[in-house]
């Protein structure tokens, strides 16, 4: 397995666990697709666990078309996405307010 591919999915887990955390604190998910995922399945986990299952099928599709440029375009986007949720968790729990907006 290719490590385009291999980070690819650790940013999807990353993701996962820095969604679960904003949701533990009340914060509503923002993209409205996975909040969809989230509001159609018994639990949000089930949810939110689909949407990322569906997410790294679509990485393998990526990798076994030949698209790791994509890929690797897609590591980038997703890896400013966690460093963003990290940052906003660390600041809503210094400001919790601010968490709340």
């Amino acid at each position: 397995m290719p490590s385009t591919l291999i980070h690819y999915s650790y940013l999807q887990l990353l993701d996962l666990l820095t969604t679960i955390a904003f949701l533990v604190q009340g914060v509503q998910e923002g993209n409205p697709l996975v909040r969809f995922a989230i509001e159609a399945t018994p639990s949000p986990l089930a949810g939110l666990f689909l949407v990322k299952v569906a997410a790294v099928l679509l990485g393998v599709y990526c990798w076994r078309s030949a698209k790791t440029r994509l890929l690797g375009k897609v590591n980038v986007m997703f890896a400013l996405l966690v460093a963003w949720n990290l940052v906003a968790l660390i600041l809503g729990s210094v400001f919790p307010a601010a968490l709340a907006a």
